[in-house]
């Protein structure tokens, strides 16, 4: 779990520090939101979101950047960096992906398909801010 933060944490930085000196063709939309489980009760464990862009189109040889946040214990994400510190999302439709949700045994406390952005099944659309996101509890 540790190694994963860890390389989470060096993918964060490197996708802020990429191209740090210029500016980017796209436009941001500020976006927060709460997630939580269908419940409303909140999912236990620091959470992370990443927004993964999904349809959206290059301009030139630039492609939108995904987007990270944290939650906190309550579900709230108060902002979302793509580019810049809480600048948002490319306008649009991404895909969610969760991680670090477990409880204190190591059990997911959200499902596995929800965990990689190729199985997800949760999106959010920059028309549809602040987002809701109701994940059901893990059997």
């Amino acid at each position: 779990m540790r190694a994963m933060s860890s390389r989470l944490l060096l993918l964060v930085l490197f996708a802020v520090c990429w191209g740090c000196g210029s500016d980017s063709p796209f436009k941001y939309v500020r976006a927060s939101g709460r997630i939580t489980y269908e419940d409303g009760s909140p999912i236990p464990g620091g959470i992370r979101l990443m927004f993964v862009p999904d349809g959206i189109e290059a301009i030139g040889n630039a492609h939108a950047r995904m987007g990270i946040a944290n939650v906190d214990s309550t579900g709230k994400v108060e902002s979302v960096t793509s580019y810049k510190p809480g600048d948002g999302l490319v306008p649009g439709k991404h895909k969610v992906v969760i991680q670090g949700a477990a409880d204190r045994g190591g059990t997911p406390a959200v499902p596995k398909e929800d965990t990689a952005a190729e199985t997800t099944k949760i999106t959010v659309d920059t028309n549809s801010l602040p987002f809701e996101i109701k994940v059901p509890k893990p059997k």
